[in-house]
């Protein structure tokens, strides 16, 4: 069940991915659904893969797959006030069985204190216990440092992560800082600026302007060994 505006976006990008074999940008999006801002766009790219129709490709800018659309693309279907209704076909995706493990790839170390770079080494990945991880996509990280031991997550950890671009104030996140630097954070928004705090007495919060920090996740589960 589809708001009329996802319906329209999730056609939207099919068309263009068909078209161009790239997504299309978020200004693009705005304009194309004659929406105000671009918040809007995230909250409907957020509810269209929430629900299992499209997904965010890992460390790819602007890359978009549609894995539902409408049965028969160019109907309309029916509507109730501004909800879309009607039967859905799923594409490339295959469910696992009740028992079955989940394989994510490990994308590399994070830093749990002065932020570093991700690695981004897709040649690993890791199985999760069923039922850890839901729908969307999802990675892996290694914890490294100590700045967030006070929310239980230590060096040397596994954590798991969501792929999203928006969480909620308060959530511990994977964040970019000024295009470059990754580290794993509380986020809190104070106003127009963004504080990363860290679960560590000893450590800074860092406060930065909104244009400097991409949410690239938020914390899902943790995994670790003795």
């Amino acid at each position: 069940m589809l708001t009329k505006k996802q319906y329209e976006l999730l056609l939207y990008i099919d068309g263009r991915l068909k078209e161009t074999g790239v997504s299309p940008s978020f200004d693009e999006m705005k304009d194309a659904l004659e929406l105000k801002s671009k918040s809007g766009i995230h909250r409907l790219i957020t509810g269209l893969e929430e629900r299992g129709f499209i997904r965010r490709l890992a460390h790819k800018a602007r890359a978009l797959e549609v894995l539902r659309l409408p049965e028969n693309q160019h109907d309309a279907p029916a509507r109730s006030g501004n909800v879309v209704r009607g039967a859905f076909e799923r594409k490339s995706q295959r469910a696992l069985p009740a028992n079955d493990s989940a394989e994510v790839p490990l994308l590399g170390k994070i830093a749990a204190g002065t932020p570093i770079e991700a690695l981004r080494d897709h040649s690993h990945t890791i199985e999760l216990p069923p039922g850890m991880i839901g729908r969307g996509e999802h990675y892996a990280l290694t914890i490294e440092g100590d700045s967030m031991v006070e929310a239980g997550i230590f060096d040397g950890d596994t954590v798991v992560i969501q792929r999203c671009d928006s969480a909620d104030n308060g959530a511990i996140v994977v964040a970019l800082v000024d295009g470059s630097e990754v580290t794993l954070k509380r986020l809190r928004r104070k106003g127009d600026s963004i504080a990363l705090e860290p679960a560590n007495k000893d450590f800074e919060t860092r406060i930065f302007g909104p244009d400097r920090v991409n949410v690239q996740g938020r914390l899902v589960g943790l995994l670790r060994k003795y």
